[in-house]
């Protein structure tokens, strides 16, 4: 089997993720990483038995093929353009940037250089969320005319101090919108197409101490002329759950609970309970629902970690896909889109009204909207 040479920048949490995807990988021959802190590269390259690179550009010279960006979001767009311009394929951690000016510099970047980008959206390969695309692509409910959100759950102040970038502006980019709520955003959007028209608002409700928002919720017009509701946020505790929810012109209705149980934390805390259908009255599969949790928790539950396997799957389906000369399933403007859609929220809340669709970047110091909000 053909294999690319692969690495990864950014030696921390999320980095082992896709370091030990990357290791389990039939596709991938693991054998680098950077970091901009030396001596961290220098730690997790005798973890793993791999070269620790002093540059991005020398990773290419020697070979290296494809590699995961793992820095924090502000600072996607710089490894990721100065990776695509040696040309090396790059997959990004969720969300692909913290602005629509740095999407727009990577996926540039990436069609220059004639390589292949992809983003982290790992919870579309969950079985529930496949069986609910998979009906949406059949018609078993008809056309979509109503999508929902709720993401309930909660981050401590120890959370936030985990990490120096964590609960900043300049550091993180945003609040619960831009790094706990993608997943869900994704889906959204996976499921119910594009948007036409967005009213937001966010605050920071139970987290006195931060810049960022633990909360934020929206009323979405889609293309198609259905609706859509969101709301997310890092203030409930204790932690209870995130649902998508799709509601068919045939008046039937799936959804999926995607997270429940303790709040997931990348490598501090575990998925405590399987993604589960909580919804599913298609015509004539009514009564499949118990059978449906029951197979999808079964397959989850047996899986030694899960976190882990998801992201290889994705990273099989990136490298995979790159062999085979195709788009991976999720590409980097499906990453785009999802940063469009919490960057609306932002800009709504900013300027009281709704926003229309598309959005181009501002290329202001406030953020596309947030430091004004």
């Amino acid at each position: 089997m053909d294999k690319l040479k692969t690495a990864v920048i950014g030696a921390g949490k999320v980095g082992r993720f896709h370091a030990n995807g990357y290791v389990a990988s039939p596709y991938s021959e693991f054998a680098g990483v950077f970091d901009q802190i030396p001596a961290r590269a220098e730690t997790f390259a005798k973890e793993y038995g791999i070269k620790a690179y002093t540059s991005i550009e020398d990773m290419a010279k020697d070979g290296i093929q494809a590699v995961s960006i793992c820095t924090p979001h502000p600072i996607h767009r710089a490894a990721a353009v100065a990776a695509a311009k040696a040309g090396m394929h790059v997959l990004i951690e969720k969300p692909l940037a913290s602005s629509l000016e740095d999407c727009d510099a990577i996926i540039k970047a990436v069609k220059e250089a004639g390589v292949t980008g992809g983003t982290i959206c790992q919870r579309r390969f969950f079985a529930p969320c496949q069986r609910i695309r998979k009906a949406i692509d059949e018609g078993k409910i008809g056309k979509p005319i109503l999508g929902q959100i709720n993401m309930f759950g909660w981050r401590s102040m120890e959370y936030y101090a985990s990490d120096p970038w964590r609960g900043t502006w300049d550091g993180e980019g945003g609040g619960v919108l831009v790094n706990q709520a993608p997943h869900q955003l994704d889906l959204l959007l996976w499921y119910m197409g594009e948007i036409d028209e967005l009213y937001g608002a966010w605050a920071t409700l139970n987290h006195p101490e931060l810049e960022v928002d633990d909360t934020a919720l929206a009323l979405i017009r889609f293309k198609s002329g259905a609706l859509g509701s969101i709301i997310v946020s890092n203030s409930v505790n204790p932690a209870l759950y995130g649902k998508v929810h799709v509601f068919g012109s045939n008046g039937s209705a799936v959804g999926v609970q995607t997270d429940g149980g303790q709040m997931f934390i990348a490598g501090m805390s575990s998925i405590t309970e399987p993604p589960v259908l909580d919804l599913w009255t298609v015509p004539g599969e009514e009564d499949k629902l118990a059978e449906y949790v029951k197979e999808d928790s079964e397959s989850f539950l047996s899986l030694e970690n899960s976190t882990e396997y998801f992201h290889l799957v994705e990273i099989n389906d990136f490298l995979s896909s790159i062999l085979a000369g195709k788009q991976p399933l999720i590409t980097l403007e499906d990453g785009r889109r999802t940063v469009e859609l919490f960057t609306a929220i932002y800009r709504s809340n900013r300027d009281r009204k709704p926003v229309k669709f598309p959005l181009e970047p501002e290329n202001g110091a406030d953020y596309d909207g947030r430091k004004q909000g």
